[in-house]
């Protein structure tokens, strides 16, 4: 059972900035993509505000958001990174093996981390990511640095879109043909 507290509740700057783009998307007829929520069951309240104070997770979470671009189906989750290097500790078993298997029905699964120390976002594909995790989990880094990613799976605000993924959607798929 995991807890949190009224901390966890806040929502990340980064979900935000997805939601807004994924609006847009939806807006422009390029995608749908839905915020997944995650069940919880209140434990304490703060009868004052109404706000949840203390809460724990029904059940494992699959990924933040899932769709479909152009006829793609997609799931994705969003991750805030301060630093150059990303702990995988951020990345949960179950959400790597739902990706797993939802790469294996024909999707296209990824993390977009936003990497605030050097104010860019990265498109880190499921095969990149099972590279680092796999890595992990026979004894070596637990943690990747940004230059061991690919440069071309950088990208930042543009185009009146906070978070533009798609171009990145786009990159993956051009490489998947090759």
């Amino acid at each position: 059972m995991a807890l949190w507290n009224s901390r966890g509740l806040r929502g990340s700057q980064l979900e935000e900035l997805i939601n807004l783009t994924n609006e847009k998307y939806r807006e422009n007829g390029l995608a749908l993509i839905q915020k997944i929520p995650t069940p919880i069951t209140p434990i304490d309240m703060d009868k004052t505000h109404g706000h949840i104070t203390l809460a724990y997770f029904d059940k494992k979470s699959t990924v933040d958001y899932i769709g479909a671009v152009q006829g793609v189906p997609v799931c994705f989750d969003a991750k805030e990174c301060a630093t150059e290097t990303f702990a995988l500790h951020n990345v949960h078993e179950h959400q790597v093996v739902f990706m797993g298997d939802f790469e294996k029905q024909s999707g296209i699964a990824f993390l977009l981390i936003q990497f605030k120390s050097i104010d860019r976002y990265y498109y880190l594909r499921y095969a990149e990511l099972k590279k680092f995790w796999d890595r992990a989990q026979q004894g070596g880094r637990k943690s990747f640095r940004t230059d061991e990613l690919d440069e071309k799976f950088f990208f930042k605000e543009k185009g009146g879109f906070f978070v533009p993924y798609l171009e990145m959607i786009q990159k993956d798929l051009d490489e998947r043909e090759e």
